[in-house]
């Protein structure tokens, strides 16, 4: 039986969203259709923000590491990580498993060059870690495509931290939107929403400039390879 592992806690309502998409989008008449996750929702992790962008605090590789090989030891046949910051450390993820790493970053690529083969630039709203470390930027770069950033990188993280509060007002979507407005006017092809943070705004995100929400590819990628590990 496939069994989707999961790790969680980055932060903890992203993480529900992630579930909540792979529950909406499974093909199912009852509860036994539904495929079995196996999550650790570990809010513990240490901050990817303070490591990647401030340059302190405890480094989050051996904690996200531990979890993979705990969730390999509970039954999980797959892996999920429904946040983009935190694959700056995929590599050693995938190095420390026997079973798949889904990479929502390789996944999301691959998801902008099916959807238009003629993408050639893309705009990312995403944490200003995810723009430090280039994860996007180099997997983007190895498909043709050039990646532009929002020039309010402060507001955007504030709008993080502002989601992470519980907050959906203007203090989260509006630096969002002014980001996808930008993004618009600067010629992007397409929007990628790169954070799962922003995951939880992005259906207010309305306009010309069309939106591919990383964590809904993650959560289409589990589907099809879970489905794929059940199938005789």
């Amino acid at each position: 039986m496939a069994v989707i592992g999961i790790i969680g806690g980055m932060g903890p309502e992203a993480t529900v969203l992630f579930m909540s998409r792979i529950i909406e989008r499974t093909p199912a008449e009852d509860d036994a259709d539904h495929i079995p996750m196996v999550v650790d929702n570990n809010t513990r992790i240490p901050s990817r923000i303070a490591h990647l962008i401030e340059k302190r605090g405890v480094d989050p590789e051996p904690t996200l590491v531990g979890i993979a090989r705990k969730l390999e030891r509970y039954g999980a046949t797959l892996l999920a990580m429904p946040c983009n910051t935190a694959h700056s450390y995929a590599d050693a993820i995938k190095a420390a498993i026997a079973l798949p790493f889904l990479d929502m970053v390789e996944l999301t690529v691959e998801a902008v060059t099916r959807a238009n083969p003629a993408t050639r630039r893309v705009g990312l709203l995403a944490s200003p870690a995810v723009e430090i470390t280039g994860i996007y930027d180099r997997a983007f770069a190895a498909a043709g495509i050039d990646v532009l950033y929002p020039d309010d990188r402060a507001a955007l993280l504030g709008a993080i931290k502002a989601i992470k509060a519980g907050a959906r007002d203007d203090r989260a979507l509006g630096p969002l939107a002014a980001g996808y407005r930008e993004l618009t006017d600067r010629g992007a092809d397409a929007a990628i929403v790169a954070c799962s943070e922003f995951s939880l705004l992005s259906d207010a995100l309305t306009g010309p400039l069309p939106v591919l929400d990383s964590v809904t590819v993650l959560a289409e990628a589990a589907i099809a390879l879970a489905m794929a590990q059940d199938a005789p």
